[in-house]
């Protein structure tokens, strides 16, 4: 069992690593790649000053893979993952509920689980590196990450769950405009599946176990580690955690197989307006387009010039026009959703229903005035200067470190990707964002969503 002292330890040392990474943004980061015989590639950040590790795994198996009538399967299954191993005789390893499974990574002072975006799906270790917890703890990750039990009891328990979540979510207005907005932005794409009481009746527990042993192999995993750690003991850690795995079919990189290539977002052909009749108080309004791809050469110009526009709160234009100068809302903001494919660019606000029309209109003509024009010098440098001096914030803890180098990791950025980050944003001119803007976005074959302002039952 691990000691009270060493739980009390973790904590302490886990407040410290925010000092000792902003240290390290202005520092420089290196971060180490290579890749393992399975075909496995690591990522590792050594950082001695504190002996912790935060650990990683991505896979190819997100919910753009859902197949669309069994939309959530992947969150669903990474969910369940987590909730109980499977007994192992040959180990001399009894099965563990999900009670016991909890307790166990209780006495380690540890935490291990599995999630998924669209895009992916991850598993997160974090352990201190005291040789004897380590240890243990890699050894549980790899029986956890390798032989979950997906029980049926608890699935039936958490579908149930999840169901009456959803109906709940069915009553507030602003799920209904999203689920409206993501589809008319997405159409087929799995981008804008939206997970239903009728999908999840669709998924039993053998379609997880399928998704799982087709998907979560060492040759298609990207493994990031920060910590506390040698690239000798990263490489031992990361094959420990996946030897469970291995097996005939999955011991070398070259006896992968691809997995299918998916369609991109299909850009519109047309502007659109869905018109939704909603008994509430304030209107849902949302403008928007499929954007751009995260590893985009016009990334940071669109960083700097969405800051402007919309990203930076009360100094951004639509904030000035809609709230400021006119009142008609408490916030308006504006915001890219870049991923594998094209996600969404979106404007969203909420207003009195009255004045719904006239948000709209003035959030249209400052978004197609930006595109046309781009921004004013004072505008440029100001957000410039505030995104350079956020910068060191966004690495302020292992946690945050891990999700930048997972970041480069997964989208193929160069290694030096945050060296250079500041470098990069200083370098935006005035053209760099008016170009970009005007390649990405179309301001007169946008989605429009209005949500609110009648009575009767949603449309």
């Amino acid at each position: 069992m691990i000691t009270l002292k060493k739980i009390t330890l973790h904590a302490v040392l886990t407040a410290l690593a925010s000092l000792l990474y902003m240290q390290a943004a202005m520092a420089g980061i290196a971060i180490e790649h290579w890749i393992q015989p399975s075909g496995a590639q690591v990522f590792l950040v050594q950082s001695h000053a504190i002996p912790m590790v935060d650990v990683q795994l991505d896979f190819d198996a997100g919910s753009r893979r859902d197949p669309a009538e069994q939309a959530g399967l992947a969150s669903v299954t990474a969910s369940l993952s987590g909730m109980g191993v499977l007994a192992n005789p040959a180990r001399g390893e009894a099965a563990l509920d999900e009670n016991a499974l909890g307790e166990a990574w209780a006495d380690l002072g540890a935490s291990f689980g599995g999630h998924a975006s669209s895009d992916r799906m991850s598993f997160a270790l974090r352990s201190l590196t005291y040789p004897d917890l380590l240890s243990q703890a890699v050894q549980l990750a790899a029986r956890q990450l390798a032989e979950p039990a997906f029980p049926q009891n608890v699935w039936q328990r958490e579908r149930e769950t999840m169901i009456a979540a959803i109906k709940e979510a069915n009553t507030r207005p602003a799920t209904l405009a999203q689920r409206a907005f993501d589809q008319a932005v997405y159409g087929s794409h799995p981008y804008g599946y939206d997970t239903t009481e009728a999908s999840l009746q669709r998924i039993e527990t053998s379609h997880m176990a399928a998704l799982y042993r087709q998907s979560i192999q060492p040759c298609r995993a990207k493994v990031t580690l920060v910590g506390a750690l040698t690239r000798a003991q990263a490489d031992t850690l990361v094959t420990q955690l996946l030897a469970r795995l291995a097996g005939p079919e999955t011991a070398a990189a070259a006896s992968c197989p691809a997995l299918p290539a998916l369609a991109e977002v299909a850009p519109l052909k047309q502007a659109s307006e869905q018109r939704i009749a909603f008994d509430s108080a304030q209107a849902h309004v949302l403008l928007g387009q499929p954007g751009y791809k995260r590893n985009d050469p016009d990334f940071f110009a669109m960083l700097v010039g969405n800051y402007i526009l919309g990203g930076g709160g009360f100094v951004s234009r639509l904030t000035h026009e809609v709230r400021e100068k006119r009142g008609l809302s408490y916030s308006v903001y504006s915001y890219f959703e870049p991923g594998l494919h094209a996600g969404a660019f979106t404007i969203g606000l909420q207003t009195r229903p009255d004045q719904a029309d006239q948000a709209l209109q003035v959030s249209r003509e400052v978004l197609a005035r930006f595109v046309t024009d781009g921004p004013t010098e004072a505008e440029l440098q100001a957000a410039k200067d505030n995104l350079i001096g956020g910068f060191a914030l966004r690495l302020d803890s292992n946690r945050k470190l891990l999700d930048n180098v997972v970041n480069i990791a997964w989208n193929n950025l160069p290694l030096d990707y945050l060296d250079t980050w500041t470098q990069r944003v200083q370098g935006i001119t005035r053209a760099d964002v008016k170009a970009a803007f005007q390649r990405k976005l179309q301001p007169g074959k946008m989605v429009t969503v209005v949500l609110g302002g009648a009575g009767g039952a949603p449309t």
